[in-house]
C-alpha cells in the first residue's frame, strides 16, 4: 500500500509525535513501540468477520528530538493484513 493511500484508509497522521499516536493505539485500536531509531505500529481495521484485521505501519524521527514530542514521519506500511497484532509488529521491526 501506498503511503498515501495508507494515510486514507487507516486514517494515519504524518508528520505525527509518539505522544500522539500512543493516545490512538493503545488499547483495541493497536499496539504502538519505539524500536531503535523506528516507531512501530500495529493498527486494527475490522475487514469483516473471520478476515485478518491488523496492519503494520513504520514512522521514523524527522529531526534530532527523540522524546515523546519529536516529530515523526510514515515511512513503510504493509501491503498484507496480519492476523494477529504480533506479526504486524514484528513486520514493522523487521523493516
Amino acid at each position: 500500500m501506498t503511503i498515501t493511500g495508507a494515510i486514507r484508509t487507516y486514517r494515519l497522521q504524518s508528520p505525527s509525535t509518539p505522544e500522539e499516536l500512543e493516545r490512538r493505539f493503545s488499547g483495541m485500536d493497536g499496539k504502538m513501540l519505539t524500536f531503535e531509531d523506528k516507531v512501530v505500529i500495529a493498527g486494527y481495521y475490522w475487514n469483516g468477520p473471520g478476515k485478518p484485521c491488523y496492519y503494520g505501519a513504520v514512522y521514523e524521527w524527522l529531526g534530532e528530538d527523540h522524546s515523546c514530542e519529536g516529530a515523526i514521519g510514515l515511512r513503510a506500511v504493509s501491503d498484507v493484513v496480519f492476523e494477529h497484532d504480533g506479526d504486524a509488529v514484528a513486520w514493522g521491526i523487521g523493516r
